[in-house]
């Protein structure tokens, strides 16, 4: 075989897409949980603690384990994505 049919596509615009398509949904990946998280600690405020109903509380625990992984695996995300978008 010949080194011309050996060669491999070019990644730099494969690169470049995959970079696009995670700056397009970063809002989404990093607004979404939030949302959620927050959604469930208001709900568990509002029906659990205020009413004193103990049920409610994996609402809380829910809460705040979306949130914390959340921040810990987003911050990171996003500090790559920056680097990536300042080497271009």
């Amino acid at each position: 075989m010949s080194k011309k049919k050996m060669e491999y596509i070019e990644n730099e615009k494969i690169y470049d897409k995959i970079v696009r398509a995670e700056l397009l949904f970063m809002p989404l990946l990093i607004i979404a949980p939030i949302i959620v998280s927050v959604f469930l600690i208001y709900d568990w405020y509002t029906r659990g603690f205020l009413v004193n109903d103990p049920a409610f509380n994996i609402e809380l625990i829910l809460g705040v384990i979306i949130l914390v992984g959340n921040i810990i695996f987003d911050v990171p995300f996003i500090k790559s994505l920056k680097a990536v978008s300042k080497k271009d």
